[in-house]
């Protein structure tokens, strides 16, 4: 994507975010930030992107988990995969419940 861009993968193989567990999530994170340490030091980024894609439907191409660190560099011509916009705040109250666990989502009937 950039000059820099690399992947970060457990050697663990999980298809995803579900199946990763927390001792091996917490050794991803560490990787991570060292190798983003060593990005920044060595090659000078404006800030640095970590994409991870979990399922089809959010563009999950290969099926291992893994983490993208995409050093940005200002111009660089990428897009963020959504739009930039605000949310309605009622909605983002009740969301916040549904999360919290103290209401159910709602379900069709």
């Amino acid at each position: 994507m950039t000059p820099g861009h690399c992947l970060v993968i457990p050697k663990h193989h999980v298809r995803d975010i579900f199946e990763l567990d927390d001792e091996n999530a917490a050794h991803v994170m560490r990787a991570c930030r060292s190798v983003s340490n060593i990005i920044r030091d060595r090659l000078g980024p404006l800030g640095i992107n970590l994409v991870n894609n979990n399922g089809s439907a959010a563009d999950q191409s290969q099926f291992h988990f893994h983490v993208h660190l995409v050093p940005r560099y200002g111009r660089d011509r990428l897009l963020h995969p959504w739009e930039r916009s605000y949310g309605n705040p009622d909605q983002i109250h009740s969301i916040a419940e549904i999360l919290r666990g103290e209401r159910e989502l709602p379900r069709p009937e």
